[in-house]
């Protein structure tokens, strides 16, 4: 049955969200238990931490009606009962305890290693994210009626992590003269008729 669920959140959740209602042929029992192993947490994994909607509680972050719903993700550290969860939270809310009903938590899905690493992000005096060329990997010429025009495949150091596009080459290299390791320049040129 676990393997199911496994599979179920795999493959269906993680694609489509949650369903809200599931159509069944079998008995109120088998629903229970698909919806409790589908929310039963381990002992290693991550978990989102609901931050309450209401006035005067103890909240993280931003205030207002742009403040996040959940914060995390945060690591559960162990099991405290059959509803309860203690979770390893950071240092500076420390008047938040760590121990929370299954309630206020929702199974973070996403994958720790498509996070990018904070020491290739580079960020301007303006505190802006700075996306530079990182290497010109590929070197094409496109015909268009009677014209060639030179385009190079440009590698990005993007958010989201590597991020290729096609350049025009003669502006390209106005732009980012130290990206060529060829001084020669191909303009756009006529073809022959």
């Amino acid at each position: 049955m676990e393997k199911l669920a496994r599979i179920y959140i795999n493959e269906i959740v993680a694609r489509h969200g949650v369903p809200v209602s599931i159509i069944s042929d079998h008995d109120g029992r088998f629903t229970s238990h698909l919806w409790q192993a589908l929310q039963e947490v381990l002992v290693g994994d991550r978990v989102l931490l609901k931050v309450s909607p209401w006035k005067g509680v103890v909240r993280f972050g931003n205030k207002g009606k742009l403040a996040s719903w959940y914060v995390g993700p945060f690591e559960i550290v162990e099991c405290v009962g059959p509803v309860a969860y203690r979770l390893k939270l950071p240092q500076e809310p420390s008047c938040v305890h760590d121990t929370f009903h299954v309630s206020n938590l929702k199974k973070c899905l996403a994958k720790p290693y498509v996070q990018v690493p904070l020491d290739e992000i580079e960020i301007d005096e303006n505190l802006h994210f700075v996306e530079e060329p990182m290497e010109i990997v590929e070197h094409d010429v496109k015909n268009l009626k009677r014209r060639r025009i030179p385009l190079v495949k440009v590698r990005w150091n993007s958010r989201q992590g590597a991020e290729y596009t096609w350049e025009r080459e003669d502006k390209f290299w106005k732009k980012y003269p130290h990206m060529f390791t060829e001084p020669v320049l191909r303009q756009v040129s006529q073809l022959e008729p």
